[in-house]
């Protein structure tokens, strides 16, 4: 039987970006452009490694600053790593700020058929899939109203159902879940491990670190862009959760 590639890997991925000290001078200016190397690195991410195989789910914990976006941005390809590897075996999919690639101007349905499109459905998949997507949005009063007059709540809906019926190899939600009543929180949370148990992989980031764990079973903590541990989701969070506690100003949600 043929072994699957990882669904995501990263090699020793580092991201770096240049300091250049609020406004500069023309002169200042050109002389970055012409000696690059002059300029001063500022590091996201640091040697970072990792595989996450088809069916496994990552939590991502860190405090503010500790690289999470970066990671998420590299691995949607939304950002290219500065050094290493990043490898993708399958279709990605990722709730990463609300209404992404929607159009405020736009209906809920208009939105919906070109994000699905965009994601890879045929017109017919679309049409297919359209009424089950909208019924698990529950937004089926609003769906031919003008995004703009959508509440974040109701955007956030609207993205997720998108996402999780397109059927991706690889989900990745950053936070965006906080977002909307406790009742939709729980059916998400419901459906994401629904799609995990059908052989899906999950990538989460979220300081509610309860919920990772009860979505996760692997997790990875970064501090300053740096992987302080890896390994499975109870151990990573102990680890991390001991450390906020003796860190003044670190504040961790259960």
């Amino acid at each position: 039987m043929a072994i699957l590639a990882p669904v995501l890997e990263f090699e020793n991925v580092s991201k770096f970006f240049y300091r250049h000290g609020g406004q500069m001078l023309l002169r200042d200016r050109l002389a970055h452009v012409l000696r690059p190397g002059t300029r001063e690195r500022f590091y996201a991410l640091t040697g970072v490694s990792f595989k996450l195989d088809h069916g496994e789910s990552m939590a991502v914990v860190g405090s503010n600053g500790a690289g999470k976006s970066t990671l998420l941005n590299i691995a949607t390809s939304l950002s290219d790593p500065s050094e290493g590897r990043v490898a993708v075996g399958g279709r990605v999919e990722a709730l990463l700020e609300l209404g992404s690639g929607f159009h405020p101007d736009l209906t809920g349905a208009e939105n919906l058929r070109i994000k699905a499109s965009l994601l890879g459905l045929t017109r017919r998949q679309v049409r297919e899939r359209f009424d089950q997507i909208v019924e698990f949005s529950e937004l089926a009063d609003f769906i031919d109203e003008p995004l703009r007059t959508y509440s974040a709540g109701m955007t956030m809906r609207l993205a997720f159902a998108v996402a999780i019926n397109v059927d991706p190899d690889l989900l990745i939600i950053d936070e965006v879940l906080g977002v909307g009543d406790q009742n939709f929180f729980q059916k998400c949370v419901d459906k994401i491990m629904e799609f995990r148990h059908s052989g899906k992989s999950i990538l989460c980031v979220s300081h509610a670190l309860n919920t990772l764990e009860s979505m996760c079973d692997r997790g990875l903590w970064l501090d300053h862009g740096r992987v302080m541990k890896q390994g499975s989701v109870g151990e990573v969070l102990k680890a991390y959760r001991e450390s906020a506690s003796t860190h003044a100003g670190l504040t961790v949600h259960t």
